[in-house]
């Protein structure tokens, strides 16, 4: 069993959105071998609980503008730190920096298929990384509180 058309539709859709508002490192992964409950999981990240709800909201406008589709569920708005859209046919996680790297939710899932993305998305791989060692070479580790 692979993703359907519908979800990888939804999935690029997604990406395309959380690439559009700077996500970092966006993945998405067909699950449909070895989850009943849906195709596909995206995975898109951000530094910034502010970043992380406005790539949320951009997700979640341009799939029911685009695509007509609505989450059946959003959790994690109150803290902003990762925020879960599910779609049924896909789920997407967008979390803060330290949750993606805490949660390692790619170990989880190496095993399934990637997901082809636009390549706005595929840029964003390694930004994460990018973002942390400019900040340490800033002086900024501990968030400006210095």
């Amino acid at each position: 069993m692979t993703a359907t058309d519908r979800s990888i539709e939804l999935i690029q859709a997604a990406a395309q959105a959380a690439a559009d508002k700077l996500a970092h490192d966006v993945i998405a992964y067909d699950v449909s071998d070895v989850l009943s409950i849906t195709d596909a999981f995206l995975l898109a990240s951000a530094p910034s609980d502010r970043q992380v709800k406005s790539i949320v909201d951009e997700i979640e406008e341009r799939l029911l503008k685009e695509l007509g589709a609505k989450p059946v569920r959003r959790e994690g708005d109150r803290d902003a730190r990762w925020v879960l859209l599910d779609y049924v046919d896909i789920v997407v996680h967008v979390q803060h920096s330290e949750e993606r790297v805490f949660y390692a939710l790619e170990r989880l899932w190496k095993d399934c298929p990637e997901i082809e993305l636009p390549a706005d998305a595929v840029a964003t791989r390694g930004k994460g990384e990018e973002h942390e060692r400019d900040r340490a070479a800033a002086g900024d580790l501990d968030g400006g509180l210095s």
